[in-house]
């Protein structure tokens, strides 16, 4: 039983490991809480917040903590509107973001710093069109000593002074990663704003292998993303947020619905409970909760697995963590800011 355990543990790693690397070029890193990072979702995102002239944010991710060797995903971001005194119906949106993920026993780790610029142009009195470009520089590495496979197997245990014959060139690569995507905003009312946003992930096809290969299968293929939003007031009590995301990369498809609600808590919306649930296709059921204090909102969620994958985490799918702080230039507030925009629903 010893001989069997010994063998299921090293043989672990190295399952992973290639299914990581398959993964790569089937799906990118994803956050349950979309909304919550802008900037990763959408470069066209970038400067858009009609009520406030900058955000910073940050993102925590922990998944599948109870197979061993968990996914954990952070990132920090941050944006600003610029030139607003420039343009008579519009202004310009500049931002940046860092990334990392670290997943299974080989420390596979993926760090990327992204720089994205976004131009929104008012239309008319109640419409938004924006459009925004993101550049950035991805590196991928891998700890090779933390992995055993097949060929090194003896016949009593994994010799991992065996050479494994595994075609590996590298433990750590780089490169460069575009992206684009348009977004556009509907003010029906005081009471009643949409939108929608599609972006294009990368543009130019980077390469990421590990290997000394050269075959178009190691350029990674688009990554769309499409996300429907709407807030809804409702007699100064509730703003109603329903939401719809998906992505598409190569075969791999994530789909995202539901909602979240904020409770006036303090008459003026300077306290703020907000409530939610939402559900990942085919994956998780994710409750969420949090709370707005003045221009701070931290929000949490849990991932309930309720796929055939819940039988081996024991539906502990992970949870996530954000932080994210809007402000003013100068000491402004909501109430002083000549926005050029149409009134954002809010309290």
């Amino acid at each position: 039983m010893m001989m069997l355990r010994k063998i299921i543990s090293n043989i672990i790693p190295s399952v992973l490991f290639c299914m990581l690397l398959t993964a790569a070029t089937a799906q990118d890193l994803h956050y349950s809480q979309y909304f919550n990072a802008p900037l990763f979702v959408n470069p066209a995102n970038t400067g858009f917040d009609p009520t406030h002239d900058y955000r910073v944010g940050g993102n925590y991710r922990d998944q599948w903590p109870s197979l061993g060797s968990p996914y954990q995903t952070m990132g920090v971001w941050g944006d600003v509107q610029l030139f607003n005194d420039r343009f008579e119906n519009g202004w310009v949106g500049l931002g940046g973001s860092i990334m990392k993920d670290a997943a299974g026993s080989g420390s596979l780790t993926s760090t990327r710093g992204i720089v994205s610029v976004a131009y929104h142009q008012v239309l008319g009195l109640n419409s938004l069109l924006s459009g925004g470009f993101g550049i950035g520089m991805v590196n991928k590495r891998v700890d090779l000593n933390k992995l055993t496979f097949n060929s090194q197997w003896n016949g009593q245990f994994f010799d991992s002074q065996t050479i494994s014959n595994e075609p590996f060139n590298f433990s750590s690569i780089y490169y460069l990663d575009l992206q684009a995507g348009v977004n556009y905003a509907y003010f029906a009312s005081d009471n009643v704003y949409l939108n929608a946003g599609f972006s294009i992930t990368h543009l130019n096809h980077p390469k990421e292998s590990f290997y000394a290969t050269d075959n178009l299968v190691d350029q990674l293929p688009f990554r769309y993303t499409a996300f429907l939003n709407s807030n809804i007031k409702i007699d100064n009590l509730w703003i109603l947020n329903p939401n719809l995301y998906v992505s598409k990369m190569s075969t791999a498809w994530e789909v995202v619905a539901g909602m979240n609600a904020s409770r006036n808590l303090s008459g003026d919306g300077s306290n703020q409970l907000i409530l939610g649930l939402y559900y990942r296709s085919n994956d998780a059921l994710i409750p969420m909760v949090g709370y707005q204090l003045n221009d701070l909102k931290i929000t949490v969620n849990y991932d309930a697995t309720i796929s055939s994958l819940g039988a081996y985490n024991g539906t502990m799918g992970g949870y996530e963590l954000s932080i994210i702080k809007s402000g003013f230039y100068g000491g402004g507030d909501k109430l002083s800011k000549a926005t050029k925009c149409p009134k954002a629903v809010s309290f």
